[in-house]
């Protein structure tokens, strides 16, 4: 990929950049009469600020929103704010989630598009000792099984349904964002991501041996590579607006065109884009905060089709994953297919389109992973 900009702000940049986004105005995108009429825009991530958002980060921090014309907040959640709600409010403008969590969305009233796949891959793990005799989702039965909750726990669901295992089989573990109950015994098989709380694992201290944990002490099943994966984090907009609002339009694609740029700058330049995100407020430490990059980027990276492109295959998997998922109390997800306005490819096209038309390498095509060092608890 081509690089466009390599530079870091000064924490003192930072701040003031921080300061003229808590200016931003709620609501409809607002052109501001600063003297560079920037179009102001609130994002509301689905987390705290951490790597898994590197690119926004960065679009923020290098000047890609400006160059487009925009000034954009990006608000974060800790579970306080649930993104399609504060899209679907009218609280802010754009908003990352996953796909299912938003089809049950959907179905359940709110009025809004995918207009960009980020992820392109699932980066769910279930996690246990390597001599559980859990090797596969087969093996679940009558096990422990941990899960956040929050609607992260469908691919797991999904994945079961497509082994003809019942889900009340199982005993549902709620853990907290982190690996303790795992570490502790009891959980048999814990939810992780690729890009956190295995690392988690990784940078803990064995005390058998006085080392840190390796791979070799886990068995990970990855929902990736079972018919239960379904696509994650997606940038949501107002279908309403999307529709209707022609100023709203021509922001959506400019937003893409930034965010496509902040992610490539991360995919090219992972070290610079981890310290962004830990002077954004990343709570996490340096190595665990490079490892987050470097995963998160292989879940985006190489992109085919163009970074944000939504696959019809893709999305038709996780619908399918989605209807088919009963919790242990059998409800359902959703209940019908999704309408049409669930997403569109027309805005990322035009900024895949406009961005190709300028030089720059939208597939990532030579993406190439960093290796990555944990230390203990991942300083």
């Amino acid at each position: 990929m081509t690089q466009r900009r390599g530079r870091l702000t000064t924490i003192a940049a930072l701040g003031i950049a921080a300061a003229l986004a808590l200016s931003a105005c709620s609501g409809t995108p607002s052109t501001e009469d600063d003297g560079d009429e920037l179009t102001s825009v609130k994002l509301q991530l689905q987390w705290l600020p951490q790597a898994q958002f590197a690119g926004y980060f960065a679009a923020q921090d290098q000047g890609f929103f400006e160059e487009e014309g925009l000034t954009v907040e990006i608000i974060p959640s800790g579970g306080d704010i649930v993104p399609q709600d504060a899209l679907s409010n009218g609280d802010v403008d754009y908003a990352i989630a996953w796909v299912p969590k938003v089809l049950g969305s959907i179905e359940a009233g709110a009025n809004v598009t995918d207009i960009a796949q980020i992820f392109q891959r699932s980066g769910t793990l279930q996690v246990s000792w390597a001599d559980s005799g859990i090797d596969s989702v087969a093996d679940f039965e009558g096990r422990k099984i941990g899960s956040w909750g929050f609607g992260n726990e469908w691919e797991i669901f999904a994945a079961m349904a497509a082994e003809g295992l019942d889900s009340s089989t199982v005993e549902i573990i709620t853990q907290d964002f982190n690996m303790n109950a795992f570490l502790q015994g009891d959980i048999d098989a814990a939810q992780a991501m690729t890009y956190n709380e295995y690392a988690q694992l990784l940078e803990a201290i064995n005390p058998d041996t006085g080392e840190l944990y390796t791979a070799a002490d886990f068995n990970v099943i990855s929902y990736e590579d079972t018919v239960g994966a379904m696509l994650q984090d997606a940038i949501w907009a107002d279908t309403e607006r999307l529709n209707s609002d022609a100023a709203y339009q021509e922001t959506t694609v400019k937003f893409l065109k930034a965010v496509i740029k902040g992610w490539i700058f991360a995919a090219e330049n992972p070290q610079a884009a981890a310290d962004i995100t830990v002077a954004a407020g990343s709570g996490w430490g340096p190595s665990h905060e490079l490892w987050m990059t470097n995963e998160t980027n292989k879940l985006i990276w190489p992109a085919p089709q163009g970074i944000g492109f939504i696959d019809k295959a893709a999305w038709d998997k996780t619908v399918a994953g989605a209807l088919s998922a009963v919790n242990e109390s059998g409800a359902r997800l959703i209940t019908t297919q999704p309408p049409a306005s669930a997403y569109t490819n027309d805005y990322i096209q035009k900024a895949l389109d406009e961005l190709g038309a300028e030089g720059v390498d939208v597939t990532g095509a030579n993406f190439r992973p960093i290796s990555v060092t944990l230390l203990e608890g991942g300083n």
